[in-house]
């Protein structure tokens, strides 16, 4: 199947079994097979993580804190014009809050938000750094007071996703409590300050396999109608929490032991990427080349279950593309010049 991605990377596999671990050793010793990476050329001097993850955790706070105020008061939504796509007032006011709090740290970053898209005043496009900004991921699951919504921050260098934070909200009307998860690229990733590390689950028959049942597409039907039957034949189960966000911290948390999903959008993966990587995790797309934020499809794992997966993974997905389902590169900012080139990191 032809390669979907941005542009073009090569690279050295890692070695069968090699150890993976968040923190500094965990670089080395995941590099996924990069057949692709996407680049954002950009000048400017290089940010430390630990100011980038500091500023991220900083700005889903300041989010979080909107979403829990508006828990107590009723809840109206409007239609995004698709079923099931719907936005509320507190997106905007949470959006609002986060953005404040990066620009007011990095006023030459640029700030792509779900709602207000590439924010005016927000940096340059020819900034180095590009900050993801989800500011209620699941909001269905929040217009109806139902566990599994989140607020989303990554920040991106030069495409790759090097910090980000997620608020998720728990529990439920009368007892709302949050976890936040919190990474940064050669930092490890932490839940509410614990360091995160995926399951070592090994089998699929073991595996509980994290997907969402939207289909934004209707030619993805038949491809997800194939991976449902299969993986609920043979894998322990499935879930769907209703936000990529929150998926892909539960895998990192070894909550669950796989992920899937299609047409993503940037901010939806940005800040649970890195989280990810950093406990252990590998993504690729879902025909196994190598994943960008901009990609129409992932799969995640615990690695061990990489090679099952991709396995059930790469035909369906094959059949989608050839269906017309738009897997390559979408939502690169206006503005922004994508280019192949070495991961400068």
């Amino acid at each position: 199947m032809r390669s979907l991605a941005l542009a073009t990377r090569t690279g050295p596999a890692p070695s069968a079994g090699a150890p993976r671990r968040g923190g500094p050793a965990a670089a080395a010793a995941r590099a996924v097979p990069s057949r692709r990476r996407a680049v954002i050329s950009a000048s400017g001097a290089k940010t430390p993580t630990k100011d980038l993850r500091r500023v991220a955790e900083q700005a889903a706070a300041a989010g979080a804190e909107v979403v829990m105020a508006a828990l107590a008061r009723p809840r109206a939504f409007s239609s995004k014009g698709t079923v099931g796509d719907i936005v509320t007032a507190t997106d905007k006011e949470s959006e609002a809050a986060c953005v404040a709090a990066i620009a007011a740290a990095f006023p030459d970053h640029a700030i792509l938000g779900e709602e207000g898209g590439m924010l005016s005043g927000a940096g340059t496009a020819g900034s180095d750094y590009l900050w993801c900004i989800d500011p209620l991921d699941g909001t269905v699951n929040f217009a109806h007071a139902y566990p599994g919504f989140c607020v989303s921050i990554g920040v991106l260098r030069h495409a790759l996703p090097v910090a980000g934070c997620v608020v998720e909200f728990t529990g439920g009307p009368g007892g709302w409590s949050t976890r936040t998860y919190s990474g940064g690229r050669n930092l490890g990733s932490t839940v509410d300050g614990r360091p995160l590390l995926v399951s070592g689950v090994k089998r699929l028959e073991d595996a509980l396999i994290a997907t969402e049942f939207n289909c934004p597409d209707e030619r993805l039907w038949p491809s997800m109608a194939e991976l449902f039957r299969d993986f609920t034949s043979n894998a322990m189960g499935m879930r769907a929490s209703g936000a990529a966000a929150v998926n892909l911290c539960h895998l990192a948390a070894g909550q669950v032991d796989a992920y899937f999903q299609y047409l993503l959008k940037p901010w939806d993966v940005a800040a649970g990427v890195v989280i990810l990587e950093e406990a252990g995790g590998r993504l690729t797309t879902a025909d196994g080349a190598a994943y960008s934020v901009f990609d129409g499809s992932l799969l995640a794992t615990n690695d061990a279950l990489y090679g099952a997966m991709l396995e059930r993974l790469e035909g369906p997905t094959r059949r989608a593309h050839d269906a017309g389902v738009p897997l390559g590169p979408a939502n690169v900012p206006a503005g922004f010049r994508v280019r192949s080139g070495a991961q400068l990191e």
